[in-house]
């Protein structure tokens, strides 16, 4: 019995009690109505559902009264054992070792399928995350939206949304024009800008324009800067990506800013504005009347001198994404960024659109590196902030990916690198990896005493106490994942396999799969080989929606 098959089943033991009162409310119910969760108390059952509280009410009846005719359909499941009803109407179920074993079974059919989910079928979403200037190196920030983002686009496809991971590549503006002024006072052996780019990247790169461009001596002051503007950016942005690359994040578009300035897009989105009556004309500028959409003044849009203002891009790219077929637009930004998502949502407004819904703006809080109880930070080739490269050297992909997704990114950071260069319990991405090629492990162990899973599964053997909570943590998966998608939040998914985890090896610790010495092959040792497969299998799925590798040996 997985909970899907069992909230299945409830939705129709529902379904008939709504229906005798009202069928118009019974034909309006649906699975999402059950919302089955586990009992923090095991004593409680394995399933607890609160449809009863948000049921009744609409057919007019108390949900004490709803859960009490519930009862006897519940009870007449296959597979369920009992039935209580706590507080105002509370249901907690408990299934029959043979319904709650069968669970196993179920995961190691669907191997990498299991946890997937329609939760968001329908939703297309524009993914935008990382978006760092071609500046410099990608510093700690933008490798935690790496981590993030990435990990987040597999979790929205595992839950049935179709996702397009993006990168907004800031090719127009000021910065370039720095970065392109760093590099030629390199190449001519002067200081770097006061307003410009240093490190020792910015020789590096200096130096492999001049490799490209053998004219460079020949070139008068503003094709000088050109040329290291082209080649500079170009260099950059190809770093940049290859550095994405070795760190497990691919991009399905890489979308150039400059082409909006370029083909027509701010003018087009100034037009779609002005006939909805949102543009205004004063003091020489065009305005866009963001106070009607709750922002704290209104924007300019294109500057009296005729320059486009800053906001003229996000209103051109915007309706960029919507004209391309997307119904969601996710945009992932650092903390100095806090004070634009107003001006952004009353944008969305603007264009007719529902803010925090079509369009979504996710804010990231520092990191910090910390070794020996000491803040790190200086890179060995940035200069003056740690990069992407800095901590993937000191701890590698996987440890540097699992730690950044595993807190909220709505917080500061605080990542430890002596913990995460550990080989003990104390690192959370070792202890989850462990747990699988802990699993590995038994199976190799159990395939060399003889015990093969093909020769039965006895689902009623799994009946010790810490077989059922593993099986517990095990169904807990696909609803973690959905609510993952749903919040846009993928810690959930690394706290949950740490947990998985650690009801893992207490089950190891407490259940023998291999018999002992001549003992001979039992059904519960069969039983406890799917349970431990099972449970590899989960670990492996759930580690891959993080971007982490799954060890069969460590």
């Amino acid at each position: 019995m997985n909970p899907d098959l069992l909230a299945a089943t409830l939705l129709a033991v529902v379904t008939a009690a709504v229906g005798r009162r009202d069928e118009a409310e019974a034909a309006r119910l649906s699975v999402g109505d059950i919302a089955l969760e586990r009992p923090r108390n095991r004593d409680h059952g394995d399933w607890a559902t609160s449809v009863s509280l948000k049921v009744a009410k609409r057919i007019g009846l108390a949900p004490r009264a709803l859960a009490e005719e519930l009862v006897p359909g519940i009870q007449a499941i296959e597979g369920v054992a009992a039935v209580d009803i706590a507080g105002p109407g509370f249901l907690n179920i408990r299934l029959d070792a043979a319904a709650a074993g069968m669970l196993a079974r179920t995961i190691v059919e669907a191997g990498a399928g299991y946890g997937r989910t329609e939760t968001l079928a329908g939703q297309v979403i524009n993914l935008e995350f990382v978006s760092a200037n071609p500046t410099g190196p990608i510093h700690l920030g933008g490798t935690r939206w790496a981590a993030v983002g990435d990990s987040l686009a597999r979790i929205l496809d595992a839950s049935g949304a179709d996702v397009s991971r993006e990168y907004y590549f800031n090719d127009h503006g000021a910065q370039i024009d720095r970065f392109a002024r760093s590099l030629v006072a390199a190449y001519q052996g002067e200081p770097t800008p006061e307003d410009g780019y240093g490190g020792q990247y910015i020789s590096d790169i200096a130096d492999r324009v001049v490799a490209r461009r053998a004219d460079l001596p020949s070139l008068e002051s503003a094709e000088l800067q050109e040329a290291f503007r082209a080649e500079g950016v170009d260099l950059m942005f190809g770093d940049i990506k290859q550095s994405l690359a070795d760190f497990g994040v691919h991009f399905d578009v890489f979308f150039h800013e400059n082409t909006l300035h370029e083909d027509g897009a701010v003018e087009r989105a100034i037009a779609r504005l002005r006939e909805l009556g949102h543009i205004f004309d004063a003091d020489g500028a065009v305005w866009l009347r963001t106070t009607e959409f709750g922002d704290d003044k209104d924007r300019v849009v294109v500057k009296s001198d005729g320059e486009a203002a800053y906001i003229s891009g996000d209103l051109a790219y915007y309706l960029n994404k919507r004209e391309r077929g997307f119904n969601r637009c996710i945009i992932m930004l650092g903390a100095d960024h806090h004070g634009y998502v107003q001006r952004l949502m009353a944008m969305c407004a603007a264009f007719g659109d529902t803010p925090n819904e079509t369009l979504q703006v996710l804010i990231g809080q520092m990191v910090n590196l910390v070794q020996g109880g000491t803040p790190v930070r200086m890179s060995k080739r940035a200069g003056t902030v740690v990069t992407l490269e800095d901590l993937v050297e000191l701890v590698g992909v996987d440890a540097a990916r699992y730690a950044l997704v595993r807190s909220s990114s709505d917080s500061n950071l605080d990542v430890d690198l002596d913990v995460l260069q550990k080989r003990s319990n104390d690192n959370p991405v070792f202890y989850v990896q462990y747990a699988h090629a802990r699993t590995h492990q038994v199976a190799r162990n159990a395939a060399a005493a003889g015990v093969r899973r093909e020769e039965g599964f006895a689902a009623e053997a799994l009946v010790e106490e810490s077989e059922s909570i593993l099986l517990g943590a095990l169904a807990e998966f696909p609803r973690i994942v959905a609510q993952a998608a749903d919040l846009r939040e993928p810690h959930r998914v690394a706290r949950y396999l740490e947990e998985l985890a650690a009801s893992y090896h207490r089950w190891y610790d407490s259940c023998r799969v291999a018999p002992q010495g001549d003992d001979p092959v039992e059904d519960v040792h069969r039983a406890r080989l799917w349970l431990n497969d099972a449970s590899g299998q989960v670990l492996r799925n759930g580690l891959d929606l993080l971007g982490v590798s799954a060890p069969e040996r460590m």
